[in-house]
């Protein structure tokens, strides 16, 4: 196998690492700290406004000038969803709402709101985004040419080998290789499959076997012993989730971060629970009650519209089994401490290796 091509060669950085895009996690400060420091900083807006996302993108470059990426939500929006199972869900989540003394209001199919990547493009275009990240589908053709032309790198996310060969025959400057081990929402997007379940080991050699683009290991990583563990296995960058989920700039909330440092390996579980789209996270109560309820989980995104107001109580009153506790297979080897701090300290002892890989 040819030595890959180094994220640092085509993308503005100095470390081939990138901080994952962690929607409800990732803050500005994550962002920007990672940039700082010679990271890939990953800005996630996945089913926000234009207004929200601008808010964003404007709020993370007044706290760096160092160039990060902006990752969008890329699947359909318009998924039909039955009405009898939308009631049956409503009346059950509102009696789990009534619980903690919070109003529900109940929706029709056509009540509900969703914001697509088509409705961000124009904003990532007039603040000249230099790379642009997407996951849980694929961009379209005038889409690719029109972020291609003003010359953002794009980046997409692969659960399997065959969606990799498919981001690679659009166009895309890298892929992320997301193993079954990483934490957060899968990133899966062929329908007439069931859901890859690959581990990073077994999915990383063979996905940079199978596209010429360089590939970015996604999954399970925590320190420099893992982290070269996966450049020896084809990876030309790796990207990190769960290690900077209990960091300083983490808008997760101090339960969450406690969850997640205290966590066994066997605590997380895949679930579609909170959002209608598989993730994997550390179990609790909610969990526990949907899969007790015997109820059909609503498609994403009403399934996670549902339950936005509950799992934001859960964080502002630290209730874990209220909060989507997103979490890798290796959440327990966070640690807590500056962004910049935990990102150079990997650098440097991957550095002071015998055989750096950079």
């Amino acid at each position: 196998m040819p030595a890959p091509v180094s994220l640092t060669e085509i993308l503005p950085i100095d470390y081939p690492i990138i901080q994952a895009p962690m929607l409800g996690v990732t803050t500005p400060d994550m962002v920007a700290a990672i940039a700082n420091a010679g990271g890939l900083g990953s800005l996630p807006v996945g089913g926000l406004s234009p207004e929200k996302t601008a808010d964003l993108i404007r709020a993370t470059k007044a706290r760096t000038r160092k160039p990060f990426a902006v990752n969008l939500f890329t699947h359909e929006t318009t998924l039909p969803v039955d009405p009898a199972e939308l009631d049956a869900m409503q009346d059950w989540l509102a009696g789990l709402y009534a619980e903690y003394g919070l109003p529900f209001e109940r929706r029709g199919p056509a009540d509900f709101t969703f914001y697509g990547y088509r409705d961000q493009v124009a904003v990532l275009l007039s603040e000249r985004i230099p790379v642009v990240s997407f996951t849980f589908g694929t961009l379209e053709p005038a889409v690719i040419d029109s972020l291609k032309r003003q010359g953002s790198r794009l980046i997409g996310t692969a659960t399997s080998v065959r969606e990799a060969r498919l981001l690679a025959e659009l166009g895309v400057d890298a892929v992320v290789a997301q193993g079954v081990e990483a934490g957060g929402h899968r990133g899966s997007f062929l329908t007439d499959e069931a859901l890859p379940q690959v581990g990073l080991m077994a999915l990383l050699p063979q996905v940079a076997a199978a596209v010429s683009v360089p590939v970015i290991a996604a999954g399970g990583l925590f320190d420099a012993g893992t982290v070269k563990a996966v450049f020896g296995l084809g990876a030309a960058g790796v990207q990190l989730g769960s290690y900077f989920l209990a960091s300083d700039e983490s808008g997760a909330s101090a339960a969450y971060k406690e969850a997640v440092l205290n966590a066994g390996d066997t605590a997380t579980t895949l679930t579609r629970a909170f959002s209608g789209r598989w993730a994997r996270g550390i179990r609790n109560g909610f969990m526990a009650r949907v899969e007790q309820s015997g109820l059909a989980i609503l498609p994403y995104t009403y399934q996670n519209s549902l339950t936005a107001a509950l799992r934001a109580y859960g964080q502002q009153h630290n209730l874990t089994d209220l909060i989507a506790l997103w979490a890798g297979q290796s959440a327990s080897q966070s640690r807590r401490g500056p962004c910049r701090q935990l990102l150079l300290s990997l650098v440097d002892a991957l550095r002071r290796d015998p055989e750096p890989v950079f």
